[in-house]
């Protein structure tokens, strides 16, 4: 069973900068997409970033964030990073992390993922 746990969010001032962490522990498979994604009060879960790991290691992100934010990962800790930049109030949301056992084209939909954290509130303040 893969566990999830994500740190690392609170408040910013706009134009401010969070990085999250994602610790996963019980992973034991080895090609693997990891995800961010957020959910902001009435509205449905989007796609912020994803990392895909397989013969090659292929990063994507949501044209909302692109340029703003990145993704990392630290094998050896079993961790995923983001790292957010330059943030604005509309990335005021609850941030998640989530695991899909496999890798594949269809990273953004949050329903291909098997395991998610419980999520981290992030506000971003005008």
């Amino acid at each position: 069973q893969v566990q999830l746990a994500e740190s690392g969010g609170g408040l910013v001032q706009a134009g401010g900068s969070l990085r999250l962490s994602c610790a996963a522990s019980g992973r034991t498979f080895s090609f693997y997409t990891m995800g961010w994604f957020r959910q902001a009060p009435g509205k449905e879960r989007e796609f912020v970033g994803a990392v895909i790991s397989g013969f090659s290691i292929n990063t994507y992100y949501a044209d909302s964030v692109k340029g703003r934010f990145t993704i990392s990962e630290d094998t050896a800790k079993n961790t995923l990073y983001l790292q957010m930049n330059s943030l604005k109030p509309e990335d005021t949301a609850v941030y998640l992390c989530a695991v899909r056992r496999s890798t594949g084209i269809s990273y953004y939909r949050a329903a291909v993922y098997d395991y998610w954290g419980q999520g981290i509130q992030v506000t971003v303040s005008s």
